[in-house]
Order: structure tokens, then C-alpha cells, then sequence
């Protein structure tokens, strides 16, 4: 943690490399499990966590998801997050590190005019010394905020 930015101190167990499973659901789709990597960094001096993420199938091995942004200090203790999709959204977060829960929820959702209309997200975190638990809820294509994704990840690298 000593080369850690200041400005991070609080997510110090947030920064390295994570693998494991989780499960997907929604109202629109057959509900899947899948085998995840994330990792968070920190470039040397830099006040943010750089973020890349991909799954694949635990069925098949296809890949099914990649996306990767920043996790940045705001005001007054809050964090944003901005994070790209390559299926065509922009996904921009506010929210609040509270013990060691990161609550994060959509300000600004941005796409392209063949992406899914998706227009709300909430991003739940939850730390532990090894271990990364997290939900995305979604709120898209006419349905209500619900859970989409939960997944539970295990540390196999710390930076």
C-alpha cells in the first residue's frame, strides 16, 4: 500500500487481481453463470484505480462481457466511476464508501443508437481481505430496478 496514491487509502483493499463466479438474471434473458477476472490499479502518482473486467461462459468458455473505466476520489469522500462497454454505453457513477461497502449508482448513462436501452444502474461492493462480493441491479427495456448480475471473487494477486 505505500506506492497507493493518498487520495485511495480507503479502497487499499480493493487494488489487485480478482477471479471467480457469478450469476445473471433478468426479466429479458434465460438466466447464466459465468467465470470472471477483474482487476483494479493503480498507475504510480495517479489519484485513480484504473478497472478492466471480462467474463466468459462457465458453460462453454465463450466470452460474453468486457468493459473497463476508472474509479476516481470525488467530493467530500464520494467516488465516481466511469466505465465503457463495448456494446455501446457509457456508464458514469457516483456513490459512497461506507465501512467497507462501495455504493455506487448512475448519473449520466450515455449509448450508441444500437445499444440496449438500459437507464439506471446500481453498482454494491463489498471488501473483504481476500475476498470481492458485488451486485449490478439494472433498470432497462421497460423493467424496474432489479438484480442482474452477483458475483463472488477471490484475490489471486495484490498489488
Amino acid at each position: 500500500m505505500s506506492d497507493l496514491h493518498p487520495g485511495l487509502a480507503s479502497l487499499h483493499l480493493l487494488v489487485g487481481d480478482w477471479r471467480g463466479t457469478g450469476r445473471g438474471e433478468y426479466p429479458t434473458i434465460a438466466p447464466f453463470d459465468y467465470r470472471e477476472e477483474v482487476s483494479f490499479s493503480n498507475p504510480p502518482g495517479k489519484p485513480f484505480l484504473a478497472y478492466r473486467q471480462m467474463t466468459w461462459s462457465a458453460v462453454d468458455d465463450r466470452p460474453l462481457h468486457v468493459e473497463s473505466g476508472y474509479l476516481r476520489p470525488g467530493e467530500r469522500g464520494s467516488w465516481e466511476w466511469v466505465m465503457a462497454q463495448p456494446s455501446g454505453f457509457v456508464e458514469i457513477y457516483a456513490g459512497h464508501l461506507t465501512g467497507r461497502t462501495l455504493m455506487l449508482e448512475t448519473t449520466t448513462l450515455a449509448r450508441t443508437p444500437t445499444a440496449k436501452k438500459v437507464t439506471h444502474l446500481r453498482r454494491v461492493l463489498t471488501l473483504g481481505e481476500a475476498d470481492l462480493v458485488y451486485e449490478v441491479e439494472m433498470e432497462a427495456l421497460d423493467h424496474p430496478l432489479q438484480r442482474h448480475l452477483t458475483a463472488q471473487l477471490q484475490r489471486v494477486v495484490k498489488y
